[in-house]
């Protein structure tokens, strides 16, 4: 029997160089699945996007997905695409399985924790306040470059990806810390500013007010005396009170300490970031 791919909708052109288009994956002829692929030169260069790859029930174990798969990486080369990146969510162990065997590697995770009814008390002598507007240029600096670290570790080039944590926090922030539905905090000890997180509104259940994460960080010179989990009490405090029910961020898998540290916090894995060069 022969596995294909065919075309079930039109070749869409989104922005500038985005392109995606969703196929049907077929058994000599019969249609057993389904496929959406995308290039999105916003995620790198000439990057390729698996939104999507279903096998019906009645057709699985039998290696469809991994041809399907395969047959898909034959058309993101065929648009010009040299990586492909794909999301997971953590209870699709059948996907988590292909995408190991198909030699995807892991970059990153969506991690979910539900806010505590009773707001968690930070430690003793310290204490968060809202950053304030004279601080906020020099927050920024240092955030984009952290958030430009991040997309270098996943593949984008440096250009690539400063323009993009430039475009984002542009696009979050419009008003800096005044922002409507944005949370920048300083965490304070001893008198002294030891960290910073940035916290806002958004929707990570349908229908449910939820608060993400998107930037945390610890002064170098005051690492290793438990900030970073204050900061994040800090984040549950402020989710709590804005009436949020649920409290996501993401971490690079590389990451160890801040891994470890968020699942001591109670933090749980819903999608797995997968990504491969395509040779």
């Amino acid at each position: 029997m022969t596995t294909t791919l065919r075309p079930s909708g039109p070749l869409r052109y989104e922005a500038a160089d985005a392109m995606s288009r969703s196929y049907d994956v077929c058994v000599n002829g019969r249609p057993v699945g389904a496929v959406a692929l995308a290039r999105d030169p916003a995620a790198g260069p000439s990057t390729g996007v698996v939104r999507s790859l279903l096998i019906d029930d009645g057709d699985r174990r039998r290696g469809r997905g991994t041809v399907a798969a395969l047959a898909a990486e034959e058309v993101l080369r065929g648009w010009g695409c040299t990586r492909i990146v794909t999301v997971v969510p953590a209870e699709a162990t059948a996907a988590l399985r292909l995408a190991g065997a198909l030699c995807y590697t892991e970059s990153g995770r969506t991690l979910l924790k539900e806010v505590p009814a009773d707001p968690p008390v930070l430690p003793e002598g310290v204490a968060s306040r809202p950053l304030t507007e004279a601080e906020f240029p020099g927050w920024r600096t240092g955030a984009v470059e952290r958030y430009t670290r991040s997309w270098i570790a996943r593949g984008l080039p440096e250009d690539r990806a400063r323009a993009r944590s430039e475009s984002d926090h542009d696009e979050k922030l419009p008003d800096g810390p005044a922002t409507s539905g944005v949370w920048l905090r300083a965490l304070v000890a001893g008198g002294t500013v030891v960290g910073h997180i940035w916290i806002a509104e958004r929707e990570m259940r349908p229908g449910e007010r939820g608060a993400y994460v998107y930037d945390v960080q610890v002064a170098e010179e005051h690492r290793g005396r438990g900030h970073g989990r204050a900061l994040l009490l800090t984040a549950e405090q402020v989710a709590g009170a804005a009436g949020a029910s649920v409290l996501a961020l993401h971490v690079l898998t590389g990451n160890t300490p801040a891994v470890a540290l968020y699942a001591s916090l109670g933090y749980r894995t819903t999608h797995h970031h997968f990504a491969k060069p395509l040779l």
